[in-house]
């Protein structure tokens, strides 16, 4: 079987090139943003990040006030069953003696 020589595809030497002297092609035929650029960019990301943080924040205590209310309102609710659980409780009792009463009377 006869084999022919080729050159390879790849360089024989690795070149290895700085950030600042990376050709336009190497990153996707855009130049690389400047630094002032990306600082720009890193700026205007951390604002939009600290405003829907704040967002959040105004949600959440929205939230938490609403929560807050509801829960004074279900120990308010808690108050007057309570208070309607002990009534009954007394009533029962009384029915109760009232019931054995009658029971002592008969059995005598």
């Amino acid at each position: 079987m006869l084999t022919t020589h080729r050159m390879p595809n790849y360089p024989l030497a690795m070149e290895q090139l700085r950030p600042e002297e990376k050709s336009s092609s190497a990153a996707g035929g855009k130049a690389l943003p400047t630094k002032s650029t990306a600082r720009d960019r890193v700026d205007s990301a951390l604002s939009r990040l600290e405003s829907m943080v704040d967002e959040r924040l105004r949600a959440e205590a929205t939230r938490a006030d609403e929560l807050a209310e509801r829960l004074a309102k279900l120990e308010r609710q808690h108050d007057d069953l309570k208070a309607v659980a002990i009534e009954v409780e007394g009533r029962l009792e009384r029915a109760m003696e009232y019931i054995r009463s009658l029971l002592a009377v008969d059995q005598k």
